[in-house]
């Protein structure tokens, strides 16, 4: 039997699009699966097609926005399999627009989606998840490390979700919490946003699709959900993909106008 067997791992935003990848990753490893997702039609049908594949799975639809829906998730997921090993938190969206043009409204509608939702599962979840020296991932960006231009509010909201991963890191690292905080670029999508790009009438068009433009190769969602059932094994700190990306951060830290000159020369 594999690490993930009979271990229950509540996903957000688990019926479309990486979650919904990262699902199906750890039902073929033998998990049992609480799948959180806004639209109820699309967390059922999930849950019925990896239930029918021998997969023990709890559909959960709720607004990780919402605090009692977030309560009534954990709570529900409790019930059924009586413990939970590791909170995967995906459920979020990507904007487009100028950020001088974004407003504040715009900035606290994305941040609530973003990191507050985010927290909220967390704080839910946490006292089970050190109980069984469980994992928390944390699903950022690669503008959680570097912002980038035509996204409006996006970067902001993920440098958050960094920040508050580092934090998790420091004060309950030590007490067993495994906490990975995973930075990918731009994914290949095989299914439609479930919050459809706005803003994009004074975005170039380049930067309309996945990613705003990054000169990066699309990832693969099934492929990356391998990487991170692997990282959660080996309790790393961060997953960063590709991992080349990774200098374009050390050098923004060390020469901020020089980490500037190549965001603008690969976006």
């Amino acid at each position: 039997m594999g690490y993930w067997h009979d271990k229950t791992v509540l996903i957000t935003g688990g019926s479309s699009g990486l979650g919904r990848a990262l699902a199906e990753a750890f039902a073929a490893a033998g998990a049992r699966l609480a799948l959180i997702g806004l639209e109820p039609a699309a967390v059922f049908a999930t849950a019925q097609e990896l239930g029918a594949r021998g997969t023990e799975v709890l559909p959960l639809p709720a607004d990780v926005t919402q605090q009692a829906d977030v309560d009534r998730a954990v709570a529900a997921t409790l019930q059924r399999f009586g413990r939970i090993d590791a909170l995967v938190n995906c459920a979020g969206r990507s904007t487009r627009g100028k950020v001088a043009d974004t407003t504040p409204e715009q900035f606290r509608d994305l941040m609530e989606l973003n990191f507050i939702g985010l927290v909220r599962c967390t704080r839910a979840a946490l006292p089970h998840l050190l109980a069984r020296r469980g994992h928390l991932v944390n699903i950022g960006s690669l503008a959680s490390k570097s912002a980038a231009r035509w996204v409006g509010a996006y970067p902001a909201t993920k440098f958050a979700v960094a920040a508050y991963s580092q934090q998790l890191r420091l004060e309950l690292g030590p007490q067993g919490l495994h906490v990975l905080l995973v930075c990918p670029g731009p994914l290949a999508r095989r299914d439609q946003r479930l919050h459809p790009l706005e803003g994009l009438e004074d975005v170039p068009p380049r930067a309309r699709g996945p990613g705003a433009g990054v000169k990066v190769r699309q990832i693969d969602p099934a492929r990356l959900s391998a990487a991170i059932l692997r990282a959660c094994q080996q309790r790393r700190a961060e997953l960063v993909v590709p991992a080349k990306a990774r200098w374009l951060f050390a050098i923004s830290q060390l020469w901020p106008e020089l980490g500037d000159w190549l965001v603008r020369r690969f976006t």
